[in-house]
Order: C-alpha cells, then sequence, then structure tokens
C-alpha cells in the first residue's frame, strides 16, 4: 500500500529523543491541500539485512498520519495512542495513612432504652452527659475523673477551658458581666456543643461541665439542646453552701469569685430543686463516691429520660 507522505515515522518508543507525533504531523493530509514542501525528515533509519527465511516475522511500521484500516468505526482518531501522562493522580489506597474518614456530628438523639429485663451499664454506653452545679461544687474534678474511669473512650470538654483560648481580649466576668463577657460564653457554649457532637458521631462519650441557671432556660438547657442534641443527660451536682465557699477558697486566679459572688450563684441553684433534673448532692462525698452515684443516676436517665 502506498503511505500517504514520505517514509515510515520512527516508532513512538524513540519520544525520548525528542520526536514528537504532535509535531511533525499536526494533523491528517488531504489530497488537493497545499501544505508545502515535507521537513528534511534526514536519512532513513537503518533497517539492517533482511531477515533469512523460517525467522520470527518483523512487525509492520505504524501506519502514516490519515490512514484508517478497513473495519474501523467512524469517528475513531487514527494514529499512534498518545501515552498515558508520566505523572497521572492516582488516589490513595483506602489503607493510607492521613485519609481517615470521619463521620460528621449530627444532633445526638435520645439513648435508646435497654429491655425491661436488662440493668443499663453507663459504663459501656456511649453517652452524652451535662455536669452542672456552681462554682466549687466539684464538676471539673468529678467530670474528670468520670471520663479517666470509663471502659469505652470518653471526652471531657470543660466550658470553662474553651473560654479561656480566648488570650487577647479575654472578657473576664470578673470585672464585670457585659455584652462582651456575655457573647464569649454563649460562644464557647457553642463550640463545645460542636465538639461533643464531633466527638458521639465518632463513638468517643462527652462530660460537659458548664454552671447552667435554672432561671435562663433559653441561655442554659434550651442552649445545650440546641448545641448538641435531646439526648444530652443533665445532672446536677450541688453541695451545701459552706463546702462550696471552701473550695472556692482554694482556687486560684479568674476562675476564684468572692465570697458574695459564690453565695448568690448557689442560690440560684437551688432553683433547681423541683426541676424534675437528677441531683447529687455531694457535701459529704469525694470524688469517686460521686462518680459512682453519677453512674447510678445516669443509668436511671437512660432507663428514663428527664424531661427538660
Amino acid at each position: 500500500m502506498q503511505h500517504a507522505v514520505g517514509s515510515p515515522l520512527p516508532p513512538p518508543h524513540q519520544s525520548g529523543n525528542g520526536w514528537s507525533p504532535a509535531a511533525q504531523h499536526p494533523g491528517p493530509h488531504h489530497p488537493g491541500t497545499h501544505q508545502g514542501p515535507a521537513p528534511h525528515q534526514g536519512p532513513a533509519p537503518h533497517q539492517g539485512p533482511a531477515p533469512h527465511q523460517g525467522s520470527a516475522p518483523v512487525p509492520p511500521p505504524p501506519p502514516a498520519p490519515g490512514f484508517t484500516p478497513p473495519g474501523t468505526p467512524p469517528g475513531t482518531p487514527s494514529g499512534p495512542v498518545p501515552p498515558a501522562p508520566p505523572h497521572a493522580h492516582v488516589p490513595p489506597a483506602p489503607e493510607t495513612t492521613g485519609h481517615v474518614p470521619l463521620p460528621p456530628g449530627g444532633p445526638v438523639g435520645m439513648p435508646s432504652a435497654p429491655p425491661a429485663t436488662a440493668v443499663p451499664d453507663p459504663a459501656t454506653t456511649t453517652l452524652a452527659v451535662l455536669l452542672i452545679g456552681p462554682a466549687g461544687a466539684g464538676k471539673t474534678s468529678v467530670a474528670k475523673y468520670w471520663a479517666d474511669h470509663r471502659r469505652v473512650p470518653t471526652a471531657h470538654i470543660s466550658l470553662d477551658d474553651v473560654r479561656e483560648w480566648v488570650r487577647s481580649g479575654f472578657a473576664d466576668p470578673q470585672s464585670g458581666w457585659n455584652d462582651n463577657s456575655e457573647a464569649q460564653y454563649r460562644l464557647a457554649r457553642r463550640t463545645c456543643g460542636f465538639a461533643a457532637r464531633n466527638f458521639l458521631a465518632n463513638g468517643i462519650s462527652c462530660i460537659l461541665d458548664d454552671a447552667v441557671f435554672p432561671d435562663r432556660p433559653v441561655v442554659g438547657l434550651g442552649g445545650w439542646k440546641r448545641h448538641v442534641g435531646p439526648g444530652l443527660l443533665p445532672v446536677v451536682l450541688l453541695p451545701g453552701l459552706e463546702i462550696v465557699l471552701e473550695r472556692n477558697a482554694e482556687r486560684t486566679g479568674n476562675r476564684r469569685l468572692t465570697d458574695e459572688e459564690v453565695a448568690r450563684i448557689h442560690g440560684r441553684m437551688a432553683g433547681w430543686y423541683g426541676s424534675g433534673l437528677p441531683i447529687i448532692d455531694n457535701s459529704q462525698l469525694d470524688v469517686p463516691q460521686t462518680a459512682q452515684i453519677l453512674d447510678d443516676v445516669l443509668a436511671r436517665s437512660i432507663a428514663s429520660p428527664p424531661k427538660w
């Protein structure tokens, strides 16, 4: 068969020497169209002596541009198939480290109650707990101990710790309660709620602690319910006033309040009595004993969630 242009082109494997099919032949040859003199191709590559009869057949040279083999469907591009790009993007294998998929955190639903014949075990159940109490009630100590001694992964999220992430421009309520300090408290609550939802979505229980007042339901329990979900289990930790004053006196920094402020907060917390929420008076209990009672209270809350 007569080729359209000149001698056969070198095979594609010689591209490392600067040969490019696109540069040599930008398009198919159309009869009747003047394309100018063909560029100088140089001497034809040495083919060597003809093989002896009976030796392995020599593969035919690649077809010239514009040649379409018989039986090829219309629209099929002619010419050699270009090689794949040398640096094609390959997605990482599923077991590759650094690509761990995490489910998004959504609102936490109510924990499923166990069968009537079974005793719920809060130590092995994924829970979201809100520990409420005045300053000096021991919320942080009890929450840390309870989270440390769980048999399932558990996180402790402290509202005060998150609120103190603000370094420059920190609004200290001890210097006077204002719109700025109120906004930082609300921002910290929302941040804690988002963190709790993400932990719970990935199978990690959470316990949060906050001084939630019963006379501010929209900002207090209502806010936590919006941020975490209806499955949040609130428990009130409320020792006697004298115990709270003693524990507050041991504090340092901006977490230590005046005796007058502690007494005022404690008086407002008394409004939780009669609210239907479980209340633990830990006046005569140490931290491990309080954590044990907290487990008992949570077991009852799982079986019969409180109305709030």
